[in-house]
Formats: structure tokens, C-alpha cells, sequence
């Protein structure tokens, strides 16, 4: 290991203990009750909740699979992307956040998702309950594989080890960190990885702008290749057969763009969509401290937002002024490293170090979050409501070993190390949206939404999304579109439908909806 190697795992190794430590520290007040452990007592504050929901959201991603898309065919995928993300943001915290904050404490304190929308419709059977549990399982562990892949690509490139190992090492460290502090730690600690993150955006933004000659020479690089800086076409790189990108007389090779339609650009916002079901961003509206603090929640989520999705964008642009030959980068997948070559490139190896833990914080504020949540569904929604009589502390290690379980099938998933992150973080969110959703707007703001409506609703969403990907997308040209889109259309004409064909909900229900609608809650 050289000096400058040394230097960027030195800088990298400081912040792991710094995140460890704030997991011992909160490690005794997360383990008092299954309230403390999953949603910290409803204590965190405006800053705290809006800065570790939009970390835990945005992941590895956000500085890898952003601008790697950017680098390899251009602004419009990514820009598009990251517009429906910031709409969505914004529309998420002023319209969801309150009216939820209120209404888990009216259906029976719930404390996690699953568990709110089988008290809000007074389930008997824990048939939503259960559901919910399973698709959480299921997509949170699609989720914590492709931060797995993140710390395998991470330290494999930055060290020289091989990407399985690293793998591995990523993994258990999360778990660990996960194991000790719950909620609380994680919401604490990602607040912090949310300002590491976005000052190793802006700093690589800036450093590598001056470096590449200032603004316009970067635009004019990128306006040089066809289709490359359009909202409304894709640049398309030559491949070879194992999709290397070909380089003639040192000229990366673009074939003729294909056209972004208005229903691509549709689809691709619809990325918004998903905010309405994504657990990690939705537990941060029910763990705040008081409803009245969300509106300052929301501005600060908001820029957090903005910043961060122009900064990831404009870095993979960036990148192809930089290095538009660099062998490392000629495949889709191996383009998601450009942050990492860029922060190496540009900065003074210890500085180095602190913006590639921004890529380690996006990582670790997410998988934890990824973690807690699915192993919390396990243990609260089916092993607590199929066991009689379990103690709180049984269900706190039960949520414990689920996690390890978890872990293990995330490892596997992650095992190709050509996987690529925003195409597995593109399946897992559009499997959020739309199965979680439609039925959290419903159940918010339509008090006619039944039951059974309730439950088609769920199965509807979840079911398309598997039936459009690997069923409808590859038959290409209309069907082409990413799959939240029809999957939540689908869910809601589900739920509506079902709904009017069904009984109304019961006045009790009734009443608790306009209790959360109008009533003054803490």
C-alpha cells in the first residue's frame, strides 16, 4: 500500500470509527424498548429527520449509479431522473408527512409501516400486516445487495483487493453498526454521512470544473457528442460484444442517439412516485419529534435534494471531459466508478480519503436503514403476531437474526460484480412505489378506501412491477417505460375500484381518519 492509498484508508478508517462510536453511544437508550429501537421514541428533531431520510434515501447511488448513467449516455436518463426526485421530495413532505405523523399515533401508536396499515383498517387476520412484511423483505434485500455492491466496487477499486472480499468486509461492517444502535444511531449518524456527502459533491463539482478548463470547455465537450447533452435524446455508445465501449485513435466511439420521448421522460420522472412508498424516507415523518416541525423539515430536505441530484448529474458530464478514454470506465457498469477516479484525480490524497467516505456514508446510511427496516418487518409484523405472548426483548432478537439472514441474501445478490447499482435500485424503488404508494395516499386522504381495496391495491402494485420488467419490457417500444409507472396507475385503479365494489369502511375507522385529518396530535 502506498503513501497515497494509505492516506485515502487512514481518512476512510477515522470516519468508520466516528460512525461506530455514535452507535455505541445510542446503543443503551436503542435497546430500552422496540419503540426506542425502531423509531427512537418519535425524538428526532427538523434537522435530523430531514437529513438522515434523504441519506438513507439516496444511497451509493447518488455517487456512483447517478453520474455513472450521466458518463455513459448523457444528461437525459439521469437529469429526468433526478427532476421526478426532487418533485417528488417536496411533494412527499409537504403532503404526506403531517397527515401520517398524525394518523400512526392515532391507529394504535403504529411504529412501523406494516403495522399502521393493519391498524388503520382494524385488520382481524394480519392479511396487510403480513403482505406488507413480505414485499418489505423482499425489496429491502434487493435494496441493502446493491449497497453491498457499492462497498465491493468501492474498496476493490480504491485497494487493489478482490471485489468479493471487499464485499464481504462492507457487509459486516454494516451489520455490526446496524446491530448496535437501532433507529436512533442510524438516524443520529446519517444526518452526519448526509453533510459528508454533500460537501464530497460539490467539492469534486468544483475541483474538477476548474481542473477540465471551466464550465464551457466541459459543456462543449459534451455538446461535441451526439445525443450526449439533449433532455430529449440518449447518446449511444459503440460496443464490442462483452459491452466494452470502442476507442479509435484515442475517440471513445458514439453511434446515432436514440430519441427520449415524451412518455420516456414520463416514465423516468415517475421516479417521484416512489417517494409516496419508500419505508426509510416514511418512518422519518412518524419518528419526528412534532408535526408542526415538518414544514422546516421539508425545506431542509428539499435543497439537500437539489443540490445533491445537479451536483451527481453535472459530475458524470464532467467525468467525460476528464476521461473520456479511461479503460476502467468503458463499460455501464464500470462508468459508476467515475466519482471515485475523479475524487483520486483531483484531490490531495488524505482529502481524498474524507469524499470517498462520502461514497462509504452514502452506503452506510442506507443499508442500515435497509436493514432495520426489513428485519423489523419480520420480527414485529410476523413473528410478534403469530407468537403469543412474545416478550418485547424476544422480538428485539429476533428482528437481530433476520438481519444477519438478510444480510447473507444480500451478499449473494451482490455477488456478480458487474452488477450494476442504478439498475438494481431502479427495480427495488419502482417495487416500493408502487406496492406501498398508492395505498399510503389512499389510506391518507380517501376515506372511502376499503379493506379489500387496501389489499388489491398492494398485490396489484407489487405484482405489475415483476409482470412489466420481466414480462412487458423486453418486448420493447411502448412497453420499454420504467415499470413504476403502469405498476402504480395499476394500483390505484385497483384500490378505487375495489373500494366502491366493497363495503365502506366502518364509522370507527371513519372517525380515527378525520381524528388524523383535523385533530391536534404530538
Amino acid at each position: 500500500m502506498d503513501s497515497s492509498t494509505l492516506q485515502i484508508f487512514l481518512a476512510m478508517a477515522g470516519y468508520m470509527l466516528i460512525v461506530i462510536a455514535i452507535g455505541l453511544f445510542y446503543a443503551k437508550r436503542s435497546n430500552k424498548s422496540s419503540e426506542d429501537y425502531f423509531i427512537g421514541g418519535r425524538t428526532l428533531g427538523p434537522w435530523v429527520a430531514a437529513m438522515s431520510a434523504e441519506a438513507s434515501d439516496m444511497s451509493g447511488w447518488l455517487l456512483m449509479g447517478l453520474p455513472g448513467v450521466a458518463y455513459w449516455c448523457g444528461i437525459a436518463d439521469a437529469a429526468w431522473t433526478a427532476i421526478g426526485l426532487a418533485i417528488g421530495t417536496y411533494i412527499n413532505w409537504l403532503v404526506v408527512a403531517k397527515r401520517l405523523r398524525r394518523y400512526s399515533v392515532v391507529a394504535g401508536n403504529a411504529i412501523t409501516i406494516p403495522e399502521f396499515f393493519s391498524n388503520r383498517y382494524h385488520e382481524k387476520k394480519n392479511i396487510i400486516m403480513t403482505l406488507a412484511a413480505v414485499f418489505i423483505l423482499v425489496f429491502f434485500t434487493v435494496y441493502a445487495s446493491s449497497c453491498f455492491v457499492t462497498c465491493g466496487k468501492l474498496f476493490s477499486t480504491l485497494f487493489g483487493y478482490s471485489y468479493h472480499s471487499m464485499l464481504i468486509v462492507g457487509a459486516v461492517f454494516v451489520v455490526v453498526y446496524t446491530f448496535l444502535g437501532g433507529f436512533l444511531a442510524e438516524s443520529v449518524s446519517d444526518f452526519m454521512q448526509a453533510v459528508v456527502m454533500i460537501i464530497a459533491l460539490v467539492t469534486v463539482l468544483v475541483t474538477g470544473t476548474i481542473n477540465a478548463g471551466g464550465i464551457d470547455a466541459v459543456l462543449a465537450n459534451a455538446q461535441a457528442i451526439p445525443g450526449y447533452f439533449s433532455l430529449t435524446s440518449m447518446a449511444t455508445p459503440v460496443t464490442d460484444a462483452d459491452g466494452v465501449q470502442q476507442v479509435v485513435n484515442g475517440v471513445a466511439q458514439f453511434g446515432e442517439p436514440t430519441g427520449y420521448g415524451l412518455l420516456t421522460i414520463l416514465s423516468t420522472a415517475s421516479w417521484g412516485l416512489g417517494y409516496f412508498g419508500i419505508p426509510q424516507v416514511l418512518l422519518r415523518f412518524i419518528a419526528i419529534r412534532k408535526p408542526d416541525e415538518l414544514k422546516k423539515s421539508r425545506r431542509i430536505a428539499t435543497v439537500w435534494v437539489i443540490i445533491s441530484l445537479f451536483a451527481a448529474v453535472f459530475i458524470g458530464v464532467l467525468g467525460r471531459s476528464l476521461f473520456p478514454t479511461e479503460e476502467s470506465l468503458l463499460t455501464s457498469g464500470g462508468a459508476e466508478n467515475i466519482f471515485i477516479n475523479l475524487s483520486e484525480y483531483l484531490l490531495p490524497a488524505l482529502l481524498a480519503g474524507v469524499v470517498m467516505a462520502g461514497i462509504l456514508a452514502a452506503t452506510i446510511s442506507s443499508s442500515d436503514s435497509y436493514l432495520l427496516i426489513a428485519s423489523s418487518a419480520f420480527a414485529k409484523n410476523i413473528f410478534e403476531k403469530n407468537k403469543k405472548n412474545a416478550s418485547d426483548k424476544s422480538v428485539m432478537w429476533i428482528s437481530r437474526i433476520a438481519l444477519l439472514v438478510i444480510t447473507a441474501i444480500g451478499i449473494i445478490i451482490a455477488w456478480d460484480e458487474d452488477s450494476v447499482i442504478f439498475d438494481i435500485v431502479s427495480f427495488a424503488w419502482s417495487g416500493f412505489g408502487a406496492t406501498f404508494g398508492p395505498i399510503m395516499l389512499f389510506s391518507l386522504f380517501w376515506k372511502r378506501t376499503s379493506y379489500p381495496g387496501a389489499i388489491a391495491g398492494m398485490v396489484s402494485g407489487a405484482a405489475m412491477v415483476f409482470i412489466w420488467k420481466l414480462a412487458l419490457k423486453p418486448l420493447g417500444g411502448v412497453f420499454g417505460i420504467y415499470e413504476l409507472l403502469p405498476a402504480f396507475l395499476v394500483s390505484c385503479l385497483f384500490i378505487v375500484v375495489v373500494s366502491l365494489l366493497t363495503k365502506k369502511p366502518s364509522k370507527e375507522i371513519e372517525a380515527e381518519f378525520e381524528l388524523a385529518k383535523t385533530g391536534e396530535i404530538e
